[in-house]
């Protein structure tokens, strides 16, 4: 028996606001949409894995979720660091960083936070 992981799921209060961000932050895009009268449900990827990031809108639930003490992340590995660390600041959406680890995260929209790894590490 083998499991594959292959989503994460982060409920968000905004979704076109996430889906700019998860955008403009990772290059993730839209690959499938699935909408009822009382959610959307929107799953995200990009061409370097599988892996799909699910952002879920609740009609009833417009406000932030309270994420406790956020210690939770999805971390993305990028090729060009630096490059990467410079446009999330101009983005002003670091919310951490370790220097002697060599990482930071990002924050999105809804205070999940990102991690960002270099490529070698």
């Amino acid at each position: 028996m083998e499991f594959r992981m292959v989503h994460e799921n982060y409920n968000v209060s905004d979704l076109d606001k996430s889906l700019r961000f998860y955008k403009e932050a990772l290059g993730l895009e839209e690959v499938r949409r699935n909408t009822t009268e009382n959610f959307t449900i929107v799953f995200v990827k990009n061409a370097n894995s599988d892996f799909e990031l699910e952002l879920t809108w609740l009609k009833d639930h417009p406000q932030k979720y309270d994420l406790g003490e956020c210690e939770f992340h999805l971390a993305f590995r990028v090729d060009d660091f630096e490059g990467a660390y410079r446009k999330h600041s101009e983005m002003g959406c670091i919310c951490f960083e370790n220097k002697q680890m060599g990482i930071y995260f990002i924050e999105d929209p809804d205070g999940y936070w990102l991690e960002i790894i270099p490529a070698k590490r």
